[in-house]
């Protein structure tokens, strides 16, 4: 009994330590430091996070940092764009025109030629004994129409002497002119005999690039074969094809009739460095079932840039627009009422305005209704912006506040 009222009492002496040492004035006033320096760190904290955000977007509380660039009136070309494909200026199926043993090749595969080299040699032996014959040929007939000449001389003495009848002489004189038309017939096999036996050395009719061979060596070609020995393109200079809509037709005439209308080719993974070159065909006709027109400009590819087969964008310059209101094509901005532009004002404060963009051209766009030269508009950062917006502008990659 005694222990219990022992453990009683030292667990109500303990208690009374511990509620001495909780509210005793000096643990008060430090709870209530540790209260305040708490509620302190978290006003700053929420007060970081509202002032963080808005000096976040306003670069420190001076404005949304933003670049801007200034609207410009300059000459901007007329231009029509579409996508074209780079077309051989001559395509040449070489094929063989009699037939024979291919004996000789005398190029490589994709090796440049030049008009009038020697591709290939078909076994010419054949052809060169035909030759000998007709040769042979005419030259026994010529010598019977010599002696066919001579007695004609002959019979005309003697008919006017009375010594061989006229029907005699006639006779004579018609055997000499058969003779001379068989003379005349020799000639002409002789001259095909040589035509036949040239068509055994085969030569580039352009110049051209070589694609692949299609009969090896030692392979019997015949005449006008289905497939051709080698096909020939020649691609200095070049065309390039391409399609517009036929509304455009009047304008590209007009164009035309004014002077050469150029054409660019911009080539992919290498758009910075156009080919130029100039319209050279309109197609006679109007495809109905697309509604456009075919059009071809020519290069002259001296760098060989333009491979027949390849697809490019192609640019066809109409004419100059003089005193275009200008600005970059990042500045303007499509919502839901149309397209607008943010335009910086001198209180450092931006406007938002609805513009009219003509056309589009080497990250420039044509401003048909909205703006004015001279003014400035936002070309970066609009996302954070609203009418009455204060911003600051970056220069030189820093942020510098707009001078209002």
């Amino acid at each position: 009994m005694k222990r219990i009222f022992w453990i009683a009492g030292a667990l109500i002496m303990v208690g009374a330590v511990l509620g001495y040492r909780e509210y005793s004035p000096g643990n008060q006033k430090k709870s209530e430091t540790e209260l305040q320096e708490a509620t302190g760190r978290s006003g700053e904290r929420g007060s970081g996070r509202r002032s963080g955000g808005r000096s976040g977007r306003r670069g420190g509380g001076g404005g949304v940092p933003v670049t801007v660039a200034s609207v410009v009136s300059k000459n901007m070309p007329v231009q029509l764009m579409a996508v074209g494909t780079v077309e051989p200026y001559q395509t040449v199926s070489v094929r063989s025109q009699i037939t024979g043993t291919l004996m000789r090749v005398h190029f490589k595969e994709g090796q440049d030629v030049r008009k009038g080299d020697l591709l290939f040699t078909i076994d010419p032996r054949p052809y060169e004994a035909v030759l000998k014959q007709v040769q042979a040929n005419l030259a026994k007939n010529m010598a019977l129409l010599a002696n066919a000449r001579e007695q004609v001389r002959r019979y005309a003495e003697l008919v006017k002497k009375q010594y061989v009848s006229q029907e005699q002489y006639d006779q004579i004189q018609s055997s000499a002119n058969a003779a001379e038309a068989v003379v005349e017939a020799d000639r002409a096999a002789v001259e095909n005999a040589k035509v036949q036996l040239s068509y055994c050395y085969i030569y580039a009719p352009v110049d051209g690039r070589t694609g692949d061979l299609l009969v090896d060596e030692g392979n019997l070609v015949r005449t006008n074969d289905a497939v051709p020995l080698v096909t020939l393109n020649q691609i200095m200079p070049i065309f390039v094809g391409f399609s517009v809509p036929e509304q455009h037709l009047t304008s590209i005439k007009e164009g035309m009739a004014r002077g050469k209308l150029k054409v660019q080719a911009f080539i992919p993974q290498n758009e910075g460095a156009p080919e130029t070159g100039e319209l050279t065909f309109v197609d006679n006709a109007v495809d109905r079932t697309t509604g456009t027109i075919k059009l071809k400009g020519t290069f002259a590819n001296a760098s060989r840039r333009l491979w027949p087969g390849q697809f490019v964008r192609v640019s066809l310059t109409l004419a100059d627009q003089p005193n275009a209101i200008v600005v970059p094509s990042q500045a303007v901005q499509t919502g839901q009422d149309g397209q607008h532009v943010f335009v910086l004002k001198d209180d450092s404060t931006v406007e938002l305005r609805p513009v009219v963009v003509s056309r589009t051209l080497n990250n420039d766009a044509v401003i048909e209704k909205g703006l004015k030269p001279g003014e400035k508009v936002v070309t970066d950062g609009q996302f954070l912006l609203g009418p009455g917006t204060k911003v600051q502008v970056k220069s030189d990659g820093k942020k510098a506040e707009v001078e209002s």
